[in-house]
């Protein structure tokens, strides 16, 4: 049952309550006392980011049976949400919740990513207390002051600072790790193949990326990137006359880099990154909107590869287990994520 726009939302009928300003600035009554909540759009990865999994009564995505590794947060809970029914979708901009679905639930607190006349319905139609947050971009203060919110209903408002302090931590690392390379040593890469929307070949590219911010590599897709904020595709011949000395692939559009390489072995051998063995894959970093573990890897990964010897004393598995344990409590992620096709590593289109 799709959701009505109309109406102003109703207070909740709980005993003792309190007022919460959501990411709207909508007031809103919850329960001082948060025992279940029901998780919609972005909020599910932020509830176990936060470790509130077991919290989590009912939720919108997709079910277990059909998450891959690359929606990381959804594939570490498939088992433990296994009973916990599917309230909705709000995937590829289309948003429909099932209101009787989220009451059955008998949740406390209804937590979306969506605007404020589908909270509102939200709210009026199920009558269960119900929060917007920001969907927050990557490593962004939206993203924070969102889980901020979530944690602070929910009672683990020091979870909430111990991420914060954590991604800071590796960032200022990072910034560390590459302080002392020069100007004339910074490498140009092209983050590519990336996925928005949907999957895309090596035209799709991402412009004003963290992960390559991070570790000061130099993105020529940043020049040509006009009105774009952080993913477009670009004409092939563009990408050629870039000829970015090396470039990074989502795992998820290499299929359709070797498709079009079979296709197109004359346009590859024209890229030095190809020619020269500089064509690399890291996992897909958007599944179902962003994944920050995925990305915060990615970090080390992409500095690793471009200055080695910055990076000679970090052991990049050591940090990602460390990492995909921090976010997901599963420190043995990245060997799930290479058994799914999804690994770090050189691409050979000349392979097979």
């Amino acid at each position: 049952m799709s959701l009505s726009s109309c109406g102003a939302p109703a207070e909740p009928s709980a005993g003792e309550s309190r007022a919460v300003t959501d990411s709207l600035g909508r007031v809103v009554e919850v329960p001082l006392e948060v025992d279940s909540i029901v998780v919609l759009g972005n909020a599910p990865r932020m509830a176990v980011y936060l470790g509130l999994s077991d919290m989590v009564a009912g939720f919108s995505g997709m079910s277990g049976d059909d998450v891959t590794p690359l929606t990381a947060y959804a594939y570490v809970t498939r088992e433990a949400w296994a009973d916990k029914p599917v309230v909705g979708t709000d995937s590829m901009g289309s948003t429909s919740y099932n209101s009787e679905a989220i009451i059955m639930t008998g949740a406390d607190v209804i937590f979306c990513t969506a605007a404020a006349d589908v909270a509102d319905s939200l709210q009026r139609e199920t009558g269960i207390a119900c929060l917007a947050l920001e969907q927050g971009t990557l490593f962004g203060e939206d993203f924070e002051r969102s889980l901020s919110i979530m944690a602070g209903v929910c009672g683990v408002t020091a979870r909430a600072e111990e991420l914060s302090a954590y991604v800071d931590a590796c960032f200022y690392e990072l910034a560390e790790l590459t302080a002392g390379i020069p100007e004339a040593g910074l490498h140009t890469a092209l983050p590519a193949a990336a996925t928005f929307r949907g999957t895309h070949g090596i035209e799709g590219v991402r412009v004003n990326d963290p992960v390559m911010d991070s570790v000061r590599a130099l993105n020529p897709a940043d020049s040509g990137a006009g009105e774009a904020r952080d993913s477009y595709t670009v004409d092939k011949e563009q990408i050629l006359a870039w000829d970015p000395e090396y470039i990074f692939l989502d795992s998820g559009g290499v299929g359709l880099v070797r498709q079009d390489f079979a296709a197109h072995p004359d346009y590859y051998a024209g890229l030095s990154a190809v020619e020269g063995g500089r064509l690399y894959q890291y996992p897909s970093s958007t599944s179902y909107y962003d994944n920050m573990e995925i990305s915060l890897a990615n970090c080390y990964f992409v500095g690793g590869v471009l200055y080695p010897e910055a990076f000679a004393g970090v052991d990049f598995e050591a940090k990602a287990a460390e990492i995909f344990d921090f976010f997901l409590g599963e420190g043995d992620y990245l060997e799930v994520l290479a058994a799914y096709g999804a690994y770090y590593g050189t691409v050979d289109l000349f392979e097979g």
